[in-house]
């Protein structure tokens, strides 16, 4: 991902929140395999992991996890890559998440550079972050570690995303599920933990445009009075004010 000045993101506590609220990840490896494809993508909701430092004293860069069925292809190129007895993946993997909302940036906005210059193009912004890092794979049926994060995964991720969906009076619980049919599932998906290694984030915001023209920006998406164009301004603004307090220390 390209990292210009203006947009980059590496601050650890940022990027964790920005995970937890979108946290449906593309999980992407370049395993290769004489029948299935070298390059995999698959959509993944994660929980992510972090340790108990209070906020913004924190070194940590993350575990992830996740789960996939057991028949997606790219499982079975996880699988395979392991070999006979390991479970940790040599080869790095990578987890891209990135923000739903993103918008097409018109020349028109740029109320200041257009009208002295022309020099002005269309672009896009959006927001977006990526983790790289070595997976552990959970895929071994008799294996107490296996079920005992199947169990764990399976659990979390039900909590945080029905608290997540608002259903805080009554959310729903895997154990509100007969336990057979939670076991067969079980059978049908293998486990992915990812220890980060490496995590940055490209926030597209109009951040190197001059403040007329970033204003333009905000002005033009709330003009087009969309869900996503409101969304967007508000983004802008937001990213706007971090970087003013963090320039002010």
């Amino acid at each position: 991902m390209h990292l210009p000045a203006a947009d980059v993101e590496r601050d650890f506590d940022t990027l964790h929140h920005f995970i937890r609220q979108h946290p449906l990840g593309l999980l992407t490896t370049a395993l290769p395999h004489e029948s299935l494809p070298t390059l995999q993508v698959s959509h993944i909701p994660w929980v992510l992991d972090v340790d108990d430092e209070p906020a913004g004293e924190s070194s940590s860069k993350g575990v992830l996890r996740g789960h996939i069925a057991r028949q997606n292809p790219q499982a079975k190129a996880l699988m395979a890559a392991l070999g006979e007895t390991g479970d940790v993946l040599e080869a790095e993997v990578l987890v891209l998440f990135q923000a739903p909302v993103t918008g097409y940036v018109s020349p028109g906005f740029y109320v200041d550079t257009k009208p002295a210059s022309g020099k002005v193009v269309p672009t896009w912004n959006y927001t977006a972050c990526q983790a790289w890092g070595r997976a552990r794979i959970y895929h071994r049926r008799d294996d107490d570690a296996c079920e005992s994060f199947l169990a764990r995964q399976l659990a979390d991720l039900s909590r945080e995303q029905e608290l997540a969906a608002g259903n805080v009076d009554r959310p729903w619980k895997v154990a509100d599920a007969p336990e057979s049919y939670i076991e067969i599932l079980k059978k049908a998906i293998i486990g992915i933990e990812i220890e980060i290694n490496r995590i940055e984030g490209r926030w597209k915001l109009s951040g190197d445009k001059r403040p007329a023209d970033r204003q333009g920006v905000v002005d033009g998406f709330r003009a087009r009075a969309t869900p996503d164009g409101l969304r967007m301004a508000e983004m802008i603004e937001e990213r706007r004010q971090t970087t003013a307090e963090r320039a002010a220390g």
